[in-house]
């Protein structure tokens, strides 16, 4: 994996295009998407708001529950997967196709055992986070060269040396890479559980808002999502490559 820190100038530039890109669909079709200026002011309005923190709070008690269970679970279960290679032969396609599967369809069942509550939010979350941290840990698992085992036990390395030195820095690119793929999809089943399972939330506010056709609203959330996202991207790039030089 590269761990060398992105280029700020390339990061702008891709920042400047895209609300270029914006602004002319906004006047294109003014009416179907409020233009920048307009969504960063209702943005702040919002946040002035005691509403929009509330339900931002719920929204992130769900998301931090999620990625808890998520990531224990994913890495838990990659490990063992992935130290028995037949397992994970076996695992990887029935894994794939599972989280392939279109998820709306359990929701009623999801809603039936949970209720509506944080339950049913966490339990959308974890669907949706869960397998693909599992796959890149297993993955990193089944990459780890044979050779590299001998050459520990021929060194008389102790189990927590081999984890250590070992199994460690060959998994751990996987399985940040894992994480940062899994927390945007945690938050998005997060925000699609508000959506269907819930009275609060940011997902809530984003249905309420669709109904009412307001798309001031809407894009206004949209906005602060997007950069919520943003930011938990960078600080685990910046984990990724800090864990990944100190364990290289």
């Amino acid at each position: 994996m590269d761990f060398r820190k992105p280029n700020p100038l390339g990061t702008l530039a891709v920042v400047f295009v895209l609300i270029g890109l914006w602004q002319t669909v906004h006047w294109l079709n003014g009416s179907a998407l409020g233009s920048p200026a307009a969504t960063a002011r209702e943005l702040w309005a919002m946040m002035g708001t005691a509403s929009f923190w509330a339900d931002a709070a719920q929204t992130g008690e769900a998301l931090a529950f999620s990625l808890v269970i998520a990531i224990a679970g994913g890495v838990a279960l990659g490990l063992v997967l992935g130290a028995n290679r037949l397992a994970a032969n076996v695992a990887e396609p029935i894994l794939v196709n599972l989280y392939s599967l279109p998820k709306v369809t359990l929701y009623p069942l999801v809603l039936l055992i949970f209720g509506l509550g944080l339950a049913a939010k966490v339990a959308f979350g974890v669907m949706h986070g869960l397998i693909p941290i599992l796959i890149f840990t297993m993955n990193g698992i089944r990459q780890i060269k044979p050779v590299y085992f001998r050459a520990a036990h021929a060194m008389h390395l102790s189990r927590r040396q081999i984890a250590l030195r070992v199994v460690l820095p060959a998994v751990l690119p996987e399985v940040l890479s894992g994480v940062r793929l899994g927390f945007s999809l945690t938050l998005l089943g997060v925000l699609i559980g508000e959506m269907f399972a819930s009275q609060k939330g940011l997902g809530h506010q984003l249905s309420n808002a669709m109904n009412l056709g307001n798309i001031d609203t809407i894009m206004a959330v949209a906005l602060f999502l997007m950069l919520f996202a943003l930011a938990g991207n960078t600080l685990l790039s910046a984990l990724s490559r800090r864990l990944g030089a100190a364990a290289a």
